[in-house]
């Protein structure tokens, strides 16, 4: 993997929630998602209640994270996004604790999960004044 993707999977890491964005009937459509990093795949959560799932499983997504209201002070901005096909994922028992305690509705649903996997074909990591690239200086 080069090391855009993997700064940006790396940065992944270190957040809990995400967009996903693809198209649904040729309209593009952006929706939340809990996700983990496993092996270099981008494993993402969904509720099934809004359908999202039918429109990414089998296509190709764009998936981000930032932590632009999460960053402390000092620490540098950066905004990531990986490209790459989107699947139906069985997630391990170890994935599913990983990804925590679900919600219990959503948009007054009873929550019940979809699991899929993104494989990072293509990453993009912005940063605001270059300390990122000092912190991750140790990839390759």
């Amino acid at each position: 993997m080069p090391s855009d993707e993997r700064l940006a999977v790396e940065l992944l890491a270190r957040t809990d929630y995400g967009r996903v964005a693809t198209s649904m009937r040729a309209l593009p459509f952006l929706a939340f998602a809990r996700h983990i990093v496993a092996d270099g795949r981008v494993l993402l959560r969904l509720p099934r209640s809004c359908g999202y799932h039918r429109a990414c499983a089998g296509s190709v997504v764009a998936y981000g994270a930032d932590n632009l209201s999460s960053a402390r002070p000092g620490e540098s901005l950066w905004s990531v996004q990986v490209v790459g096909e989107c699947a139906a994922h069985e997630p391990t028992a170890a994935e599913t604790e990983r990804f925590g305690p679900m919600p219990r509705l959503v948009d007054g649903e009873p929550y019940e999960p979809v699991y899929l996997s993104v494989e990072p074909q293509f990453g993009t990591v912005h940063s605001i004044d270059g300390g990122l690239e000092r912190h991750f200086e140790h990839i390759p």
